[in-house]
């Protein structure tokens, strides 16, 4: 029963991680621009035309709002993304897992260092949109360079569960499933848009559980200048949902590559 021994974490996933970046150099234009422009067509598009008639929410311009917001979803859907379409092709299709378990290396680093990766295309994606609102001038001082950390954590948060998916697909279109009924309500419930307190009893305490709500907090108080309250308890949501994550994960590509 190897499959279900507890993996471990160690520096040989960080070849891996290694191995992504460098093929990554070679796409470096489109892959920026598929990761990140999105987002940015949302700041410009709704925190300028709806901000105009919104005006300010939760205490700060729309505009503010909306970008602390992005900064955490773009982090989600980036790192999902990645950890679904990319890994399932390198797993099946490329069948590069194979290759890579021929060196030293084994299916714990494996996933490891794909969840490192995707926490590290979050994070561009997370840097590039703090970039335009800095340039838009509704980031509010030094204290949000924290917010790169908890990026980096965010994707880390969603690597985890893009990774399980992939580890389940039979094919790309099992991943609609996950995107239509976890990505997008998250994108909708979870405070990017409006303040989650706007919502009924019921789902606000719902999306209490889910970790969107708790990364665009984060993302919020540190880049908006927002209240940031019990920081540490964030913070935890997120490391837990990534480490557990990371183990069902782990688990689950064994039983995938059969190892």
């Amino acid at each position: 029963m190897a499959t279900l021994t507890l993996p471990r974490i160690r520096p040989a996933a960080l070849y891996v991680w290694r191995r992504n970046i460098l093929v990554w150099r070679k796409l470096l234009v489109p892959a920026m621009l598929m990761n990140f422009g999105e987002p940015v067509l949302y700041l410009l598009g709704m925190g300028y035309g709806l901000g105009h008639f919104v005006g300010d929410m939760a205490g700060m311009p729309y505009l503010a709002f909306l970008a602390s917001g992005i900064i955490a979803s773009s982090a989600m859907t980036t790192a999902s993304f990645e950890g679904m379409y990319s890994v399932f092709t390198r797993m099946v299709p490329q069948k590069t897992y194979e290759a890579i378990l021929a060196t030293p290396l084994d299916v714990d680093d494996i996933v490891a260092g794909e969840m490192l990766w995707c926490a590290t295309k979050a994070l561009f994606s997370g840097v590039a949109i703090l970039a335009v609102a800095t340039v838009l001038g509704v980031v509010q001082g030094w204290q949000s360079l924290w917010v790169i950390p908890v990026v980096f954590l965010v994707g880390l948060c969603f690597a985890g569960p893009a990774m399980i998916m992939s580890s389940l697909a039979a094919s790309y279109d099992f991943f609609s499933y996950y995107f239509v009924l976890v990505v997008t309500p998250m994108f909708i419930l979870c405070g990017v848009f409006y303040p989650v307190d706007t919502l009924p009893d019921v789902l606000q305490g719902a999306v209490q559980v889910l970790p969107l709500t708790h990364a665009v907090h984060l993302t919020r108080g540190l880049v908006a200048g927002a209240e940031l309250t019990q920081p540490l308890l964030h913070l935890a949501v997120l490391m837990i949902y990534a480490l557990v994550s990371y183990l069902i994960a782990a688990i689950l590509v064994r039983r995938k590559l059969m190892i």
